[in-house]
């Protein structure tokens, strides 16, 4: 199993979309880049407003540790749309199961506000849970094949039935999770896109969080299922 970080594939070196295509340049404004320590690539996550990012649980680290890198399209050119801003808070969900992967979800506080423009913008929380073949975009900085992309990548893939979850993983699926991608195999997030959005119809209906292998077939990408946790994130936000 493949946590789109590290445990994800410990069987594949891959940390990119899969099958996917260059995104149109800040076309996914609300993108942002998680790196930890010395600059290591660690996840993906989402600005939800001028101060606050969504992403996994299990991209936890604590705030001293991480960068939130935000404009981004190349990550290794300077192309004057980026802001760099270190985390004020990084708070994971109270019932995260890092067995599991149950409630793999994290809201990270920014110490100083986002600047909106362009190339930096929120995206607006789900408004109601995924359905069967709605039409999704995931993209990340992940694997491609065997090297992390150093362009955003996107793929269009589209949300598959609790059935054919619950087929493919068993009881590890949860309701707070569900399946997008191919069961064919061939494209999907991988490793380094964990705790990026998946974007359904305008709105952040998942994050990526697990799987395995990556583009496996029989296996889809698992999301975490962000209507679910609506008011947690609302209430958290508001506490903090």
């Amino acid at each position: 199993m493949y946590l789109y970080t590290t445990i994800f594939c410990l069987s594949c070196l891959d940390d990119k979309i899969i099958g996917g295509y260059e995104c149109e340049p800040h076309s996914q404004p609300w993108q942002v880049y998680l790196t930890f320590d010395d600059g290591q690539r660690w996840c993906g996550a989402s600005m939800i407003n001028e101060l606050w990012a969504v992403s996994a649980a299990h991209c936890y680290k604590p705030p001293h540790r991480l960068t939130l890198h935000l404009g981004e399209h190349h990550i290794f050119e300077e192309e004057g749309t980026e802001q760099r801003i270190r985390p004020e808070k990084v708070i994971a969900h109270p019932k995260y199961n890092d067995f599991s992967f149950n409630n793999d979800i994290m809201l990270i506080k920014l110490s100083t506000p986002a600047t909106f423009n362009d190339n930096v913008k929120p995206i607006p929380l789900a408004t109601s849970c995924p359905q069967t073949g709605d039409q999704c975009l995931v993209s990340g900085w992940g694997t491609l094949v065997l090297w992390y992309s150093s362009i955003l990548q996107c793929l269009d893939l589209p949300v598959l039935s609790h059935s054919s979850c619950k087929a493919a993983y068993g009881n590890k699926i949860t309701d707070n999770m569900f399946c997008a991608g191919f069961i064919e195999g061939s494209k999907d997030s991988c490793q380094g896109d964990s705790g990026g959005p998946l974007v359904c119809n305008g709105e952040l209906h998942g994050v990526v969080s697990w799987g395995y292998g990556c583009a496996q077939s029989g296996y889809p990408g698992v999301y975490v299922k962000v209507c679910n946790y609506i008011d947690w994130v609302k209430s958290t936000i508001a506490n903090n």
